[in-house]
């Protein structure tokens, strides 16, 4: 019987850990193929990282807001993507927090993957501060209708999905960018 009970609470165990998910201001995951996801309705994005020295070693799906260049961008097979125009930092409060202690929050997995010199994926550090690292979920952006115009004072990095144009929607701290 305790090895029955013990092999019960081990496959519980397991099964959260693999299938991982999380809602942020919902209490359940409204897709199955999501690993974050937002709430319906809101008028609130992901806020992007505003970085003064870019990543040393990003992976491909990197976003950031590139605080020098004063644009979005996405790192994709070995290139920072622009995402936006030149837009402006002066909207971001300036970092007062502690020293970088190197650590990271990855969701989905225990490690997350690098891609080696060989063009290999393997377990590795990643620069990022949350890490999705899933072999079948996603995230899923927040929903948000006419972020342009429901989004007040909107915070430079500010990511979306627009359900009104069906696109990406970035904000580089001056005017949002749409990416279909």
């Amino acid at each position: 019987m305790k090895k029955l009970i013990i092999l019960s609470i081990l496959s519980i165990c397991y099964s959260v850990n693999v299938n991982a998910q999380t809602a942020i201001e919902k209490r359940t995951v409204s897709s199955p193929s999501a690993l974050l996801d937002f709430a319906a309705g809101t008028t609130k994005g992901i806020i992007l990282p505003a970085v003064e020295t870019m990543p040393t070693s990003p992976a491909n799906g990197t976003f950031l807001f590139d605080k020098t260049a004063q644009i979005v961008k996405m790192f994709q097979n070995g290139t920072w993507i622009n995402l936006s125009g030149v837009g402006s930092n002066a909207a971001i409060v300036p970092y007062s927090g502690t020293v970088d202690n190197g650590k990271q929050t990855i969701i989905g997995s225990r490690t997350t993957k690098i891609v080696d010199g060989l063009g290999n994926y393997v377990d590795g550090p990643v620069d990022g501060v949350v890490v999705l690292e899933s072999p079948n979920k996603a995230l899923v952006l927040p929903h948000v209708a006419n972020p342009q115009l429901t989004v007040k004072g909107p915070y430079p990095g500010m990511m979306c999905y627009d359900t009104v144009s069906k696109s990406l929607a970035v904000f580089d701290g001056k005017l949002w960018n749409f990416w279909k």
